[in-house]
C-alpha cells in the first residue's frame, strides 16, 4: 500500500526521494566523528566523482526527457531544444546570481557575493553549501513529476554523490576550525535543502504541466552551473586533475547505468 501511495503522490515521492540525499549527506558525514583528515588527492577524487554522477544525470535524467516532453506537447525538434535550450540558461543565471547576491564562502576561494563581516565564517560554509545542494533537490522533484522511475534514478544517484560529499564537507569545516561535532551536525543539516527543493520542484511542474520541458531544463541549468563553476574547479585546484577526472568519469558512467537500468 505504501508503493502505491507513493505511486499515486509523485510529491510524496519527491519528499522521500530528497530526504534519502539528505540521509545520504547525512551518513557521509558520520566518519569525520573519527577521521582527523582525508587526503587532499583523495577528496579530490571524491568531488570528481560527485561532479561526474551530477553531470550525467544532467544528460540523461534532465535534459533529453525535457527535450521529449516538449515534442510531446507538440513542439518541434529545433522548437523543442530551443525550449529546452533557454531553460537550462535561466536555470544557471538563477543560480549565477544567487552566487553573486548572497553572502558565502567556499573553502578554498573564499568570500563571494555581497559579504557582511557580521555573518560568522560557520554560517557563509553554510550558505555556500545550500546554494550547491538547492539544484540537486529541484532535479529530484522535478524528475518525480517526470515519472516514478525517473526520479528514482536520479534521486539513487545523487544520494550516492552526497556520502562522499558529505564527508568532505565535515572535513573541510573541522579543518576550518570547527570542532568536530558540530562541524559533522552541520554537514547532516547541510542536506535538508535537498526535499524542500524536492518538493518545490515536484509541486510547481505537476501544478502546471506545460512547463514540465522547462522545468526539467531549468533544473539542468543550474546543476550545469553548480558543476562548472564549484565542483569541477574545487577539484583541479591542487594539481589533483587526473584523480578527479577519474572520479569523474566512473560517476558519469555509474549514473548512465543507474538511468538505464532504473528508468
Amino acid at each position: 500500500m505504501a508503493l502505491t501511495a507513493i505511486d499515486a503522490s509523485p510529491v510524496l515521492a519527491a519528499l522521500l526521494g530528497g530526504s534519502l540525499a539528505a540521509l545520504a549527506t547525512a551518513a557521509g558525514t558520520l566518519p569525520a566523528l573519527f577521521a582527523r583528515t582525508i587526503e587532499r588527492r583523495t577528496q579530490d577524487t571524491l568531488l570528481g566523482f560527485g561532479a561526474g554522477v551530477m553531470l550525467a544525470a544532467t544528460a540523461f535524467s534532465l535534459v533529453l526527457p525535457g527535450i521529449e516532453a516538449a515534442r510531446a506537447q507538440g513542439a518541434g525538434d529545433w522548437s523543442a531544444g530551443l525550449l529546452v535550450g533557454l531553460a537550462i540558461l535561466s536555470g544557471a543565471a538563477l543560480v549565477m546570481a544567487m552566487d553573486r547576491l548572497l553572502p558565502h564562502e567556499h573553502f578554498i576561494k573564499g568570500p563571494e557575493g555581497l559579504f557582511s563581516p557580521r555573518l560568522r565564517r560557520t554560517w557563509l560554509f553554510v550558505f555556500a553549501i545550500a546554494l550547491h545542494n538547492l539544484p540537486e533537490g529541484l532535479a529530484i522533484g522535478v524528475a518525480y513529476a517526470t515519472g516514478i522511475d525517473q526520479g528514482h534514478a536520479l534521486a539513487t544517484g545523487i544520494a550516492i554523490q552526497d556520502v562522499p560529499e558529505g564527508l568532505v564537507v565535515a572535513i573541510a569545516l573541522i579543518a576550518a576550525g570547527m570542532a568536530r561535532g558540530p562541524a559533522v551536525l552541520v554537514g547532516m543539516a547541510s542536506g535538508l535543502v535537498e526535499p524542500v527543493g524536492a518538493v518545490v520542484g515536484a509541486s510547481v511542474v505537476l501544478a502546471l504541466p506545460m512547463l514540465l520541458p522547462v522545468g526539467l531544463g531549468f533544473a539542468a541549468g543550474a546543476m550545469l552551473f553548480v558543476v562548472s563553476h564549484e565542483i569541477i574547479p574545487e577539484s583541479h585546484r591542487q594539481g589533483h586533475e587526473k584523480f578527479a577526472t577519474t572520479g569523474l568519469m566512473i560517476g558519469f558512467v555509474l549514473m548512465m547505468l543507474l538511468d538505464t537500468a532504473l528508468a
